[in-house]
Formats: C-alpha cells, structure tokens, sequence
C-alpha cells in the first residue's frame, strides 16, 4: 500500500485528509500515482491535483520530478506556498 496524504486547500477541495493505494504497476511511479488518482477520483480530483506548481513529496522528502515509488511509501501533496 501507498498511503496518500493531502494538505491544506487539497485537503479541503478533496473532502479528505489521505487515503491508501494499493501498489501495483500503474502506481509505480509518482506521475504514474498522481494520474492515476485523477483517473478514479474524476473531475474535482483532475482539477485539484493538476496544478503544474503543486508541490510533492515521497516520504516527507520533497521531489521536483518523477521517482520510482515502493510499496509502503508515503506520498503527499501540498498546494504552491506564497509569501509576503
């Protein structure tokens, strides 16, 4: 299982803090997870997770680019951060 975690305005706009994907090869990479949840989760999900500048992270470490995913992994996916 790949456990899932949503933060901030994702979490919000999902209606869900996590859930947990089983492993398998569709998942077998982030981009691979990432179009995935959209397939299943539909057009809110499409909507929430395709932003170019969403921020990623494997295992609280943050990734800028695909990486190889295991089972047991820890994703998450936050919204950009602004400052001011």
């Amino acid at each position: 299982m790949i456990k899932v975690l949503f933060f901030a305005q994702l979490k919000e706009a999902l209606g869900c803090a996590s859930i947990e994907v089983a492993w398998h090869d569709n998942v077998a990479e982030l981009d691979g997870l990432q179009a995935q949840l959209c397939r299943d989760g539909g057009q809110r999900w499409q909507d929430a997770l395709a932003s170019s500048n969403l921020i990623r992270a494997v295992n609280q470490a943050v990734v800028r680019d695909n990486v190889a995913l295991r089972d047991g992994d820890e994703v998450a996916f936050f919204p950009p951060v602004t400052g001011g």
